[in-house]
């Protein structure tokens, strides 16, 4: 079987090792990063992270909603997998 073959939803993620993806998370969090390993629960290792917070303030003056989105680095990053939405290799993201 070549590596390339997909048979399970897991297959996807393996062939995205060692390459950018985009996470999305509970708590409208997102993280894009090097996807080092993962296991059936969705546990990964990330490098070179980009985390990016989206928040809605309400201003108190005026009552109106402001989106506010709060970004930060990390160089390697353990994440739990009970937390995650969606898997995207981002070099297939544009098609």
């Amino acid at each position: 079987m070549p590596p390339t073959t997909v048979l399970e939803p897991l297959d996807l993620i393996r062939l995205s090792l060692d390459e950018q993806v985009y996470i999305k998370l509970k708590g409208d969090r997102e993280l894009r990063g090097t996807l080092h390993a993962y296991d059936q629960h969705l546990n990964m290792v990330l490098g070179n992270v980009e985390e990016t917070i989206h928040e809605i303030d309400i201003d108190k003056e005026t009552n109106e909603q402001q989106m506010k989105s709060t970004t930060r680095k990390i160089g390697m990053l353990f994440l739990r997998g009970d937390g995650v939405i969606l898997v995207v290799n981002s070099a297939l993201r544009s098609l």
